[in-house]
Order: C-alpha cells, then structure tokens, then sequence
C-alpha cells in the first residue's frame, strides 16, 4: 500500500471554530483559539502524521470583507493559499449560507478553483438534528462540495470520519516533513500567539484588535530545564497600554501568569516570562509596521 500525501487548506468565515478543528485534527494546539472572531492573524501550517499518510494542513484567516490593511492582509493570505494545496476543507457555522455575506464570497472563490472541496459543518453540539438536516440540505443545493461532513470540534464528533474523507483525496507522495513535527512555526512564534490568545480572553472591544506580540528573547537552560522568554506587547494608544497593564499591574500579571502555564504545558518546561507593553501608533494601518510585526 502506496503512503499518501498532501496540502489542505482550512478556510471559511471567521469564528466558525477552524482553529479549534486543526488542533483537534493534530491532536495538539499549534492555533489559538479564542470566542472572538479574527484571532487567527498568520496561515499556519499543522502536520498530522500517520502510518500511512501525512496531511499538510494550512490553517487561514477568516475570509471576510474589511477596509483594514491589517485585516485585508489576513484574507489575501487565505485567498492565496487555496491555489498551494491539493485538498480545500471548508469549515462553516451553523448559519444558512443563504444569508451570509462571508459565504458569497468564498463559494466565488470555490468555483474558480478545480481543486477538491469538503465542508465541515461545525458546532454540531449547539443545534438539534431537525434542524441540521434542512442546513445540510441547502449546502447540499450549492453543489460544490465532494462531500459535507457535520462535526464537532469541540467534543471530537465526527472527526475520525473527516480524516478519513481528506485521507480518500490525498495522492500517492513523499513524507514532506519528519514524523515527529507537527508545525513549521518556529517556537518564537507559538508562544507569541499564546500570549495574544490569553490578551484575547482577558481584554476586551478594540484592545485585542489593537494589540500585537514579538518575542525579543528566548532562552533555553536544559540543566534547569528553564525556558527564559521575553516578549513586548504593542499596542496604538497609549490608554491601550494603560488597559494593558491594568490598575496596580494586575492585568499584564494575569496575562503573563496564564500565558506561562501554557507554555510550560506545551513545552514540557518550567518557564520564566518577562512582558513589556509598548506603543506604536497606528500599528495596524501601517504597511511596514505590519511587516516589522510578522503581517
């Protein structure tokens, strides 16, 4: 029997779990995740490695429509990785796709493509079978899809069967990346996105929007088993930084305390981690600030 291999991008609207699925998918978070929409900022790339195959997955910004630089740089992303990758998983709410903007325009972009399609209905937990059955049917009537798979992220529901569905359109091919990696993101930037997930859960309205991580330094001491990191929050404004730190320091606290522990859980290592908060104005409008901050 033949190994199989190939790229799937992961794409669809924002907040529809896609991050939630790829780490469920891997069987280790590599996305963060958040309840707000556009957390995902970067295409990231998630490996899973069986006997058999390997599946490149490409997670992607939530296609969306905007006038935010930043915002239209995350969709480009999205939109050019469909042309990179053999298989496209698209991952949908649990919206009527008759009256939804975002999906107007991604099945535009399906049509132009020849490359196989699979939808994943997500959220399944949240709805009763009465009325998935009409949603499935009208996604159905659409006609784009090889074949539509209802799931639950969340709860692991139906996700041996879409693996099993994507592993059916990979062709015979080499092993692109050693069995034991599961990303090609350096480790710089997993934990900068840790960070920002935690900003994510803790802050709220514009802040999470207007905030961005680097990590400036990260050390590794395998005799103490002790990862140094140190990394910088931006932000736009300077009440930003303000809301940041918070009254007595207490939120930057909260966000490095729960930012530490799950990096120490993901790296298996005891973590030191020092957070500065500084101000770059209108970061977010900026095309070189962008490309300074990894966008």
């Amino acid at each position: 029997m033949s190994f199989l291999s190939g790229f799937i991008a992961i794409i669809g609207p924002p907040n529809v779990g896609k991050s939630t699925l790829l780490n469920k998918l891997l069987g280790q978070k590599i996305a963060i995740t958040s309840p707000k929409p556009q957390t995902t900022r970067n295409t990231i790339l998630g490996i899973y490695n069986g006997n058999d195959c390997q599946m490149v997955f490409i997670d992607t910004p939530g296609i969306h429509q905007t006038r935010s630089l930043l915002h239209k740089s995350m969709v480009r992303s999205a939109k050019a990785s469909l042309g990179e990758v053999d298989v496209i998983l698209l991952v949908v709410g649990l919206e009527d796709p008759a009256n939804n903007n975002e999906m107007n325009i991604i099945l535009r972009l399906l049509k132009k493509t020849d490359k196989p399609a699979l939808l994943a209905i997500n959220k399944i937990d949240l709805i009763r079978k009465e009325k998935l059955l009409p949603l499935i049917e009208s996604y159905s009537k659409l006609d784009c899809f090889d074949s539509i798979m209802p799931v639950s992220a969340l709860y692991d529901d139906g996700l041996e069967t879409l693996r099993e569905e994507l592993k059916k359109r990979l062709s015979p091919g080499p092993r692109f990346f050693p069995p034991d990696m599961h990303t090609d993101k350096p480790e710089e930037f997993l934990i900068a996105e840790i960070i920002r997930e935690k900003i994510y859960y803790e802050t709220r309205e514009e802040l999470p929007y207007s905030s961005a991580v680097v990590v400036e330094r990260l050390e590794e001491d395998n005799q103490r088993n002790l990862l140094t990191v140190m990394a910088v929050i931006y932000v736009q404004k300077e009440s930003q930084k303000g809301m940041i730190i918070g009254k007595n320091g207490r939120m930057i606290k909260k966000i490095g305390k729960d930012a530490r522990l799950e990096i120490e859980r993901i790296f298996s290592l005891k973590a030191y981690l020092e957070l500065f908060v500084k101000v770059e104005k209108n970061w977010s409008r900026d095309t070189r600030s962008l490309r300074r901050l990894g966008y």
